[in-house]
């Protein structure tokens, strides 16, 4: 996995990142690794907890959040792909003057997180069925977080799902909001701002705040595997 990331084309999803706040890389994982994260959905062990999501009006599904120690392959993605990332959230921070500089190891940014009492794992797998939805939203969990998170879809929409497209909402100060809507496919990583970037504008970069969420399921199941870097606090 290590191999594989290196071999990305990161100039491309950095300019992705900092032209759109989010890029998709195709085909990151294959099918047998969807089919084995899907397949240890059922398995409690390697959970700390279930949310169902209609009880909070978070929208209508299911999501369960790890525990550590986390599998191999969410493990390795994790700190594999961190320190690709990690330029590009101090870039931002740069342009919009915010006093925050990321380490450039995950291993350091959960340091920082377990100092702030933040020490729950935050990588979380979410089901859908028919009708099911998720409101937009933000995950942060704590005052210590990283602005980019990954969404790695474990499902091909129009033959395992349909509807259910990734929808992020972008609010520009004192316009509408822009909304984007994108439909991946199976095996397909989705990097993406957690909650705002920053845009040039004609006097300097301005924070653009985005949100994201999931639109409604028509038919079908609809996995997922979020993985958000900071972690929780508990």
């Amino acid at each position: 996995m290590k191999e594989k990331i290196a071999s990305l084309n990161w100039d491309s999803i950095t300019e992705s990142m900092h032209e759109k706040g989010f890029a998709i890389i195709p085909n990151f994982l294959d099918n047998e690794q969807c089919e084995i994260l899907k397949a240890d959905y059922p398995n409690p062990t390697l959970y700390r907890k279930t949310v169902v999501m209609e009880r909070y009006r978070f929208g209508l599904g299911e999501y369960k959040y790890f525990d550590y120690p986390l599998p191999d392959l969410i493990q390795n993605i994790r700190s594999f792909i961190y320190p690709k990332l990690a330029p590009i959230a101090n870039t931002w921070m740069k342009a919009l003057d915010i006093n925050t500089i990321f380490p450039e190891t995950h291993e350091k940014l959960l340091e920082q997180c377990h100092a702030n009492n933040q020490l729950k794992a935050t990588v979380l797998i979410l089901k859908y069925g028919k009708s099911g939805f998720n409101t937009l939203h933000q995950d942060l969990y704590g005052d210590i977080y990283f602005p980019i998170q990954i969404v790695l879809f474990l499902n091909e929409p129009d033959q395992d799902f349909t509807g259910g497209e990734f929808v992020l909402t972008q609010q520009t100060p004192r316009a509408q909001s822009k909304v984007i809507v994108l439909k991946p496919k199976k095996g397909d990583v989705l990097v993406f701002t957690t909650n705002f970037r920053p845009v040039k504008g004609t006097k300097g970069y301005y924070r653009v705040n985005m949100k994201h969420g999931v639109s409604e399921i028509h038919s079908g199941e609809r996995h997922t595997l979020g993985i958000i870097f900071h972690d929780a606090l508990s």
